[in-house]
């Protein structure tokens, strides 16, 4: 009986430890999500759910969560939020999906969210964002959409962005970003739309990048920037190739 017993009390006690395992996950990123919400202004009222009282944020809008009971998505697409994103979102470790597009957000992208290592989706376009795209984001070897258009972004194209070889849609376009295009991104076998359009790109189009059109590539833009050299035609498999009218010598 005594053996039973103890297994018995044992059990109780390892399931009391997930459970308050579980609590703390769910309260941490609470705490994140609830800093996050003092950080903006929200003029809609859409965070009105963000009660830090509540233990468990999946019980907020627009959070949706696994079977953990950890956040793995933030939908707040055309929200009307303004104010800067916090580095403390690198702390919702299971993170897949972070929707932000079409809203007012400002300041630069936080160097930390490199951090979200489960993160598919970072949708970020159509806002007032500044600054660099951090070098980190290219540690994301899950991502599959990196979307920051629209923005006031400015600087190089990192080169570690050739680093997300399961990246399906890279969407630079209309920012002020300069310099070279990284041949890097030719690592990147899989991607379908390739947008830089719209900026302050110098140089020429690395073979590299010609050489995914044979791959998936469906769209390459890279028009109303700076860029000299050639380009070649495109295969059977590519639907666009847009780029500015090749300059010419008298």
């Amino acid at each position: 009986m005594s053996t039973q017993f103890a297994e018995a009390i044992s059990a109780i006690f390892l399931t009391g430890l997930l459970a308050l395992a579980t609590l703390v996950s769910c309260n941490t990123e609470g705490d994140i999500l609830y800093k996050q919400k003092v950080a903006w202004k929200d003029p809609e009222n859409v965070l009105q759910s963000w009660d830090p009282k509540l233990n468990n944020p999946c019980t907020w809008m627009h959070i949706t969560c696994n079977n953990d009971n950890s956040v793995i998505r933030v939908d707040l697409g055309d929200a009307h939020i303004s104010g800067p994103l916090i580095p403390q979102l690198a702390g919702l470790n299971n993170l897949q999906y972070l929707e932000l597009y079409g809203n007012y957000l400002n300041g630069s992208i936080p160097i930390a969210l490199g951090k979200l290592k489960h993160l598919v989706s970072l949708d970020l376009y159509d806002n007032l964002l500044t600054g660099w795209i951090p070098s980190s984001l290219g540690a994301i070897s899950s991502l599959r959409y990196l979307r920051l258009s629209g923005n006031n972004l400015k600087g190089p194209i990192p080169p570690l962005l050739g680093n997300l070889e399961s990246l399906e849609n890279l969407e630079l376009q209309n920012n002020a970003l300069g310099g070279y295009i990284p041949a890097s991104l030719g690592n990147i076998k899989t991607l379908i739309y390739l947008r830089l359009n719209g900026n302050m790109l110098t140089g020429s189009l690395p073979l590299e990048i010609l050489s995914l059109l044979d791959n998936n590539l469906v769209e390459l833009n890279v028009a109303n920037n700076n860029l000299d050299g050639t380009t070649r035609k495109s295969g059977t498999r590519v639907t666009t190739i847009i780029q500015d009218m090749l300059k010419t010598t008298s």
